[in-house]
Parts: structure tokens; C-alpha cells; sequence
């Protein structure tokens, strides 16, 4: 019986070299590894197509902007080498990760006087998304929120963030929802908090220094915008959250994911709103929309 061909190893791009990914390794002196000084970001792939590519690699260019950091190489070469990988790691659903640090320096607080960027890319395949968390629902768990004051930068360092992902997963949810002093919902751990109100009003927190501009949030603003559904981008509380109608969160993986409860608290009616699906069907035909750019 004859053999398939063998799979080539998983492959990352990292500081100019496509290496093995159980290879690939920075310098213990690397900045993000020793300050977290650095930015990341996650280009969601679907049907083999780069989402929304063009503002990912906007926010990245803010991000290091924000931290005085300059990009490793040009766009366009980023570009090359995203398709690169995939083509490598033959990729059609997933996601490519991108992380840009500052360098390599003797440990010191402030600036090195001369470091070169590290730039480090992989891939990551991704399953579809269970019937049965779009048929139910997931559950979100509230906390305190101890982030810092820029949470508009996608800066790898995201302890808080981790300690609340862990807290969710112990307690059974999908996601938790972080608290502002004030007890309005800032976002997720890793996703942007929505609800719609009694009135069909689709609310999101404002896009501030306190919550993360996600692209997939932006990309729904203007879905909703365009399908006529009203819409307030303003902050809300953990009460109103828990009495509205229906809520979701948004990220590059989660799409439009339906919340149905909150703490120990069901959401409406304790099912997927129908604005919610109408928005996740909405999403996913833009997806199914996009062509590869000439």
C-alpha cells in the first residue's frame, strides 16, 4: 500500500527567515520578552481571503506609532509575506498572528539608543465555530477592569486580559466582560460587548484609549449602518446590559457571537436574539463577499 506524500512542517516567518515553527525563537533579550514592548496583530483568514487586511495592518501601524516603534518592513512586504506563510502552512481558514517588538538591547528600562524591530509571523488554522454555541448562545461573567490606560494600543502585554480570559473559562463562559469605575461594561477580555435594547437599538461602547477599536467592530458599524438598524455608540451599564433584550460580543474570531447570559442572569429571553443572527448573517455574507485584492 503506497504512502501519501508527508505534510510539510508548520512554518514562521521570523526576523527575515521562514523557519520551522517548533524552531522559531527570539533573543532572551528581545524587548517583548522582557518589558512587553511590543504590538501584535491578528489578520482573520476566511475562504483563504485576508479580512479587512487593509485596517488590521492600519491599527498595527498606529500601535507602533504609539510607542515610537518603526515598522520592520514595508507594508507591502508584509503583505508578500502573509501570503507567503499561508501558502506554506496551507491555510484557507484561520488566522495570521504578527508580532513587532522593539528589538534586541541589553535590559534597560528606556529606549535602547540603537535596536533594529524583531518581527515574528505565524499561522494558526481554526475550526468553524459549534452549532450548538450559535444555536444557545454563550455565557459572559463580569469583573472589575484593572487594564491600563491605553487599551487603544495592541500591546502584548495583556496579563489583565489573560487573568480574566482564566476566570471565564473557570466559571464556565466564553468571555468576560470587564467593568469600568463608573460600572459601565469598557469590552471583553478579547471581543467588543454590544447589546440592543427594547427599541431595536444597537449599543457599543464609544472607541476611546478605554476599549480597543476592533475591526470587526468597525466592519458591523458600517453593516448596521447600511442595513438601517439604529444605532448608539455610547457607554452602558452592567444593569442595562443585564436587562436589555439581546447582547453579543465581536472579535476577528468570535464574528458576531450571541451572549445569553450575563453572570447568572439570561439575556431576553435566554436565546440568540434575532438582530444578533441577522448581524452574524450579515457578517458572514461580507466575508463571503471578499476577492483577493489585484
Amino acid at each position: 500500500m503506497s504512502k501519501g506524500k508527508k505534510s510539510m512542517p508548520r512554518q514562521a516567518y521570523v526576523n527575515g527567515r521562514y523557519t520551522p515553527h517548533n524552531d522559531a525563537a527570539v533573543h532572551i533579550e528581545d524587548r517583548g520578552y522582557q518589558f512587553a514592548d511590543g504590538v501584535y496583530e491578528v489578520v482573520p483568514v476566511y475562504n483563504g481571503i485576508l479580512v479587512d487586511e487593509e485596517p488590521h495592518l492600519d491599527r498595527l501601524e498606529r500601535s507602533l506609532r504609539e510607542l515610537q516603534i518603526e515598522m520592520p518592513m514595508s507594508r507591502a512586504a508584509m503583505k508578500l509575506v502573509s501570503r507567503e506563510l499561508m501558502r506554506r502552512n496551507g491555510l484557507s481558514r484561520g488566522f495570521v498572528y504578527m508580532q513587532i517588538t522593539r528589538g534586541v538591547a541589553p535590559r534597560d528600562h528606556k529606549f535602547p539608543a540603537s535596536a533594529s524591530p524583531a518581527l515574528v509571523m505565524t499561522t494558526r488554522q481554526m475550526k468553524p465555530h459549534s452549532p450548538d454555541m450559535i444555536e444557545k448562545g454563550v455565557k459572559v461573567i463580569t469583573l472589575r477592569d484593572i487594564r491600563w490606560e491605553r487599551c487603544d494600543i495592541k500591546s502584548v502585554s495583556l496579563l489583565p486580559n489573560i487573568l480574566g480570559k482564566q476566570a471565564a473559562a473557570e466559571a464556565g463562559a466564553y468571555e468576560a466582560w470587564q467593568i469600568d469605575d463608573d460600572g459601565n461594561i469598557t469590552e471583553g477580555t478579547s471581543a467588543n460587548a454590544w447589546i440592543v435594547t427594547d427599541s431595536d437599538t444597537v449599543v457599543t461602547r464609544h472607541a476611546n484609549s478605554e476599549i480597543l477599536n476592533g475591526i470587526t467592530r468597525v466592519a458591523l458599524l458600517d453593516l448596521i449602518e447600511k442595513e438601517g438598524f439604529k444605532l448608539e455608540e455610547r457607554a452602558f451599564s452592567l444593569e442595562e446590559a443585564r436587562t436589555a433584550r439581546e447582547a453579543f460580543v465581536t472579535s476577528s474570531s468570535s464574528f458576531v457571537m450571541p451572549v445569553t447570559q450575563i453572570d447568572d442572569n439570561p439575556v431576553g429571553n435566554g436565546h440568540p436574539g434575532i438582530l444578533t443572527m441577522k448581524l452574524r448573517e450579515s457578517y458572514i455574507a461580507y466575508m463571503n463577499s471578499l476577492k483577493e485584492a489585484g
